[in-house]
């Protein structure tokens, strides 16, 4: 923050949520791969801030998620934003400069933040609001201003009776962000009285307190309303989910990323792609994915937690967890689950599910295939419907399989075995001992024709 000393950030993060009709707190709920406590804190953490406090409720169901770096103060009872404010009081120093926003406006920046510090700190104001001008106001606290522009007061309009009709008619709304002078702020909380309809203490009450000391109270307009849109419902989380993932689309396209179609395309927060990969419709790519340049991902593909190096193509597949390395091929309608490694030029294709396996370099398993706990040398090439029998009841084994093996269609592997380099498996056979390199495994019956037998089926069939 230019120019300003590191302010302490106070996010109220106490409110049950009831709206989310859920039982999971309303800040835990997820939000484009991270929860939305973790998109305000993030922000102020950007921003400069020299500590972060999150006001939470007395079951400190937020402190699991929590940083190590933040602090939890709790607001042992429910008595509004003031009140949550006050729980924070330790934590706040009076000659340091102090912000304080919502835990459900995770579309706030960090440099929306750095920008209010510094009108804050440049207007040498007691108080300095964030504030945005809508088309619908509703249920927004309405900003009401003097006559030199300053702010005289907010007005909630949560409860009919708040506010009077001339002041519902006002468009600029609270903003639910603010800087403070600390010591300031710690005064004017001591004087807070619940005077609105629903006997809480309100934090826009601070305002005009400071202004009878004869302290001015700023505002901050910002152009872009979504950096201060609320979060009470799942309709709001619905809106602010748009909002939030357009702004993951427009980075990745500025970094030379094709994203066919943004509309039907899903990208978490934090997921990493490298230049001229392009991402076709139906596509999620979700979790701590990180995905190198030159990769043709989708249609239909979705990635959870995996890596992929250049060159990798994965049309309507499913991968969580797995490692696929440069020039790949995955798909279609492939599963790769986790601990799965493709190495260099690998091929896992239509209907195959690898699960805690190395596939070595340009080895294939083309299709209708079950490889688990298993190792593949470079260059095998395994035969349609090769499975991998990994669990005897109690314990999972691996199967090895050397280098430039070939195996018939349909064959078994019963774990533990190992199939030597150059080794063969003839169509059919279920494998249960080591094969030899530059051998060939068979393990099936011996075929017999028995001559005639349709005749005979006809003599059983007549009455």
């Amino acid at each position: 923050m230019r120019g300003v000393t590191a302010p302490v950030v106070v996010i109220l993060a106490a409110g049950q949520g009831t709206r989310m009709r859920s039982t999971t707190p309303k800040l835990l709920h997820p939000l484009c791969g991270r929860p939305l406590l973790a998109w305000t804190v993030a922000a102020a953490r950007a921003a400069g801030a020299g500590k972060v406090v999150v006001v939470g409720g007395p079951d400190r169901a937020l402190a699991p998620g929590l940083p190590d770096d933040v602090v939890l103060a709790v607001q042992e009872h429910a008595r509004g934003t003031a009140d949550a404010v006050a729980a924070a009081a330790a934590e706040i120093d009076r000659e340091q400069p102090v912000i304080v926003l919502n835990g459900d406006v995770p579309l706030v920046t960090a440099a929306a933040l750095r920008e209010l510090a510094d009108a804050h700190e440049a207007d040498a104001a007691a108080a300095t609001m964030l504030t945005m001008v809508l088309p619908d106001p509703s249920g927004y606290g309405r900003v009401v201003r003097g006559p030199d522009g300053s702010v005289e007061r907010v007005v909630e309009t949560k409860k009919p009776g708040d506010a009077t009709p001339l002041e519902l008619e006002i468009r600029e709304v609270n903003g639910g962000v603010y800087a403070f002078h600390g010591g300031d702020l710690l005064d004017a909380l001591a004087e807070v009285r619940p005077d609105n309809a629903q006997g809480e203490l309100y934090l826009p009450d601070v305002l005009p307190l400071l202004r009878a000391r004869g302290r001015r109270v700023g505002a901050h307009v910002v152009d872009d309303p979504a950096l201060a849109l609320g979060v009470n419902d799942r309709r709001d989380l619905a809106v602010v989910a748009a909002i939030a993932q357009s702004r993951i689309h427009a980075e990745h396209l500025a970094a030379g990323v094709t994203i066919v179609d943004p509309g039907s395309t899903v990208i978490d927060h934090g997921v990493e792609i490298a230049a001229d990969t392009v991402i076709a419709p139906f596509s999620s790519l979700l979790g701590a994915t990180r995905i190198g340049p030159s990769c043709l991902v989708g249609p239909l593909t979705t990635l959870i937690d995996a890596t992929l190096g250049a060159r990798v193509t994965i049309p309507h597949s499913y991968v969580t967890g797995g490692e696929l390395r440069d020039d790949a091929k995955v798909g279609p309608f492939a599963y790769i689950r986790p601990g799965t490694v493709l190495h260099e030029g690998a091929k896992a294709g239509t209907f195959v599910e690898i699960k805690n396996s190395q596939i070595h370099a340009s080895a294939k398993v083309p299709h209708l295939s079950y490889i688990g706990d298993a190792d593949v040398g470079a260059g095998t090439n395994l035969g349609a419907a090769t499975i991998t029998a990994n669990y005897d009841g109690r314990l999972k084994h691996r199967t090895t399989i050397g280098e430039h093996v070939r195996t018939g269609v349909d064959t078994t592997f019963v774990a533990p075995v190992t199939i030597g380099d150059g080794a063969w498996t003839a169509a059919g056979s279920v494998i249960t001992q080591d094969v030899a390199p530059g051998a060939l495994g068979i393990a099936r019956s011996r075929q017999r024709n028995i001559e005639q037998y349709s005749d005979r089926t006809k003599e059983r069939e007549e009455p």
